[in-house]
């Protein structure tokens, strides 16, 4: 197998325990930091003891607990800002010179190909970024859950299409990193969300809204484990009683 360009590095910063990657090229040390937020002072030392330069931000929505380090990452650095066209226009924040994508489109790291995914759900805008068999979330799949729908711009609807879509799409071995650790393991393979994600479980579109709207925030919290698809129906059951 072929050794991959790149490597990523997490770290998890913050109140709301939130993961933030930097993903390096290792030919050209250049790296993108995705959804820079709380301490970016770490982020920044992170980026120098690797010896790396931050080129890119990416972003995966536009929440508060996802973009609140930017500026001092522009103040370091000459990086260019990622993000939809859909979510720039959610957000609508004044932004200098970003750089927006419709989703399929690829953002060249040096050598590494990082393919940018519209994933709308938690926000009408959000991104999950794939590079060789990593897909980096945010907040549309955490490890055996899925971001709110109930925040500012959220739509179950569309969240329920963008895991099918996903979960459809995607070989089985790709690891999906999550924007929060909110779980029993920080990381987990597709095949692993397919067996113990409980949004993942859903072939109607009714029964998923019902779950993530009304359901979920009353009778699960985290860490979230993995929960079968009988477990899931029986806590269905359970819930309507």
């Amino acid at each position: 197998m072929t050794e991959p360009s790149f490597a990523i590095h997490s770290l998890e910063l913050g109140p709301m325990e939130n993961f933030i990657y930097l993903l390096v090229d290792k030919p050209t040390r250049q790296a993108a930091v995705v959804d820079p937020a709380w301490e970016p002072e770490k982020i920044i030392a992170k980026a120098k003891d690797l010896g790396v330069d931050i080129t890119d931000i990416l972003l995966t929505h536009s929440h508060y607990d996802h973009i609140n380090g930017i500026q001092a990452i522009l103040d370091q650095y000459d990086a260019r800002l990622h993000l939809t066209s859909a979510e720039a226009r959610f957000w609508g924040s004044e932004l200098t010179r970003p750089v927006l994508h419709h989703g399929g489109d690829t953002i060249r790291l040096g050598k590494t190909d990082i393919r940018v995914l519209l994933t709308p759900g938690h926000t009408p805008g959000s991104a999950c970024y794939h590079a060789g068999n990593k897909l980096i979330t945010g907040d549309t799949m955490f490890v055996y859950g899925c971001g709110r729908c109930d925040l500012s711009g959220g739509d179950p609807n569309q969240m329920y299409d963008t895991l099918r879509k996903l979960a459809g799409s995607l070989p089985r071995d790709t690891i999906t990193l999550p924007g929060h650790n909110y779980s029993t393991a920080p990381s987990c393979s597709l095949e692993q969300q397919l067996e113990g994600n409980p949004f993942l479980h859903f072939d109607d579109r009714e029964r998923f809204v019902r779950f993530r709207m009304l359901l979920h925030d009353r009778h699960r919290h985290s860490p979230y484990s993995a929960i079968s698809r009988q477990e899931m129906k029986q806590f269905e059951d359970a819930a309507q009683r």
